[in-house]
């Protein structure tokens, strides 16, 4: 817009060079020349734009009057000096771009040909354009706000769906779902940490975002950050924000998501894959102390319900000291276990019409339903991937499907082991017997540890006499560590 404005006025007057000058858009007080930024320039002659002197700015400013000078040759008031320090201007017009009353920026003008001086026709044209651009200038700023205004309702209303249908996601009628259910409700009427256990895929974020919209705090914000998806210096600064020049690339200063999620809820997934010195750190904010910004020394206070998610051993990592122990416990206040979807498989088929449904509206498809053969894999397979795999499993069946009903060859399922069998045949491997009396011995010994080496107790355990058990400790030379 000012380009073109400034275009048609060098064309249209007897000047060839000039700007378009505009304040921030923010801009409070007196207007100042100082303040003006150059939105258009333009120069016909072989001199650069030379920019408008302070003064005669300043004056068009706060008298809101246009200006048209000429044969002022070497007036430093009334022209700039360029980089040889000349001032090459002859004639000037300067007109203020104002609208009720307001200035928001000039137009300014000149010539540095001695035969081409504007007249007062130029300066009337000049007024007109100004007062052109100030009308422009105000319908953007409208049509900014009215952007603005349709942003902010719109993701009021994606927050005001999600929160009237995260339940409906949370789809099952099981006994253990049912017990989730009850657990989020129980847990979101309190600002406790929770802490959700379960395999990758089982939907920890969706009972994490239920607990939020149904808690006093479900006005305000529900953050989520995945701990394994960042470094620890990135996390670090994901999680606490930076300042400009606190590292390499921060050219600009961050708020972190602790800042983003203030008065809210933050969920931090994988919380066992945070490294041991960040765990330290966040921990003292779990207990309610302060936090500077990554290269900050400003302290930051804030009010956030933490929801930790996990899906790995997290009693094993603090036993090997890769998770601190004080803030396992900080984190577990309240626990939730979401079940792996092969413990429930009479949702399955409850997992599948929804995920049916969701995708025919879509992709506008109009799939009946599943053949038996089809409901019987779905039945049979173990789903190591969980909610998230069955949800993949369906939508490529709804896309490549060439029937009415999705068959058991639309279905594309991976020879993947679930994490279930994949422990299972750790343990097999770890703790295989070469023999029966290995098989004794092993048992004997964890039997002996269970109890602390109460004896008897571990005979009474064993079903033998307290002499028969001391007699298989000699045998198997077993010893008591520690």
């Amino acid at each position: 817009m000012a380009e073109l404005a400034l275009e048609g006025l060098v064309e249209g007057t007897h000047t060839d060079a000039g700007a378009v000058l505009l304040l921030p858009d923010a801009y409070q007080g007196e207007p100042r020349a100082e303040a003006l930024e150059v939105a258009a320039s333009r120069s016909a002659s072989a001199h650069q734009y030379q920019r408008v002197s302070a003064l005669l700015a300043s004056t068009v400013m706060r008298e809101s009057e246009a200006v048209l000078a000429r044969n002022v040759m070497g007036d430093s008031t009334l022209g700039s000096r360029d980089s040889q320090g000349e001032i090459l201007t002859v004639s000037v017009i300067c007109a203020p771009v104002r609208r009720a009353r307001k200035v928001l920026g000039i137009i300014h003008l000149y010539s540095t040909d001695l035969s081409r001086a504007p007249d007062p026709d130029d300066l009337e044209f000049t007024l007109a354009v100004a007062d052109t651009v100030a009308v422009a200038l105000e319908n953007l700023k409208r049509r900014q706000e009215l952007v603005e205004n349709l942003t902010r309702v719109r993701t009021e209303n994606v927050q005001l769906r999600e929160r009237l249908g995260v339940q409906s996601q949370i789809v099952g009628r099981s006994s253990v779902m049912k017990a989730v259910a009850e657990e989020t409700a129980r847990a979101a009427s309190s600002n406790a940490t929770v802490l959700i256990r379960g395999e990758s895929g089982v939907g920890k974020e969706l009972v994490a975002r239920s607990i939020h919209s149904s808690s006093p705090r479900h006005d305000n914000v529900f953050v989520c950050l995945n701990c394994a998806a960042l470094s620890s210096e990135l996390l670090a600064s994901e999680l606490f924000g930076h300042e400009r020049g606190a590292f390499t690339g921060a050219t600009e200063r961050k708020i972190g998501k602790f800042e983003a999620a203030h008065r809210g809820t933050l969920m931090l997934d994988e919380i066992g894959e945070m490294t041991p010195g960040l765990q330290a750190k966040f921990l003292r904010v779990l207990e309610g102390h302060p936090f500077e910004r990554v290269g900050g020394s400003k302290p930051i206070q804030v009010d956030v319900r933490v929801i930790a998610a996990t899906n790995r051993d997290l009693e094993k990592a603090v036993v090997e000291g890769l998770f601190r122990r004080d803030l396992y416990f900080r984190l577990r206040v309240l626990e939730i276990v979401v079940p792996a979807l092969r413990k429930r498989p009479e949702d399955i088929p409850l997992l599948a019409d929804y995920f049916l449904k969701k995708f025919n509206a879509e992709t506008g498809r109009k799939i009946a339903g599943f053949t038996p053969a089809a409901q019987a894999k779905l039945q049979t397979y173990l789903w190591p991937g969980n909610v998230r795999e069955l949800r993949n499993v369906v939508e490529r069946a709804v896309v490549l499907c060439r029937g009415q009903e999705i068959d058991e060859d639309d279905l594309l399922m991976t020879k993947l082991a679930t994490a279930g069998d994949t422990a299972e045949a750790e343990a097999e491997e770890e703790f295989l017997p070469a023999s029966l009396a290995d098989i004794e011995r092993r048992y004997i010994l964890a039997t002996l540890n269970h109890t602390g080496w109460n004896k008897s107790r571990t005979a009474g355990i064993l079903g033998i006499e307290r002499s028969t058990l001391d007699r298989k400790i000699r045998r198997y030379s077993l010893e008591e560590k520690g």
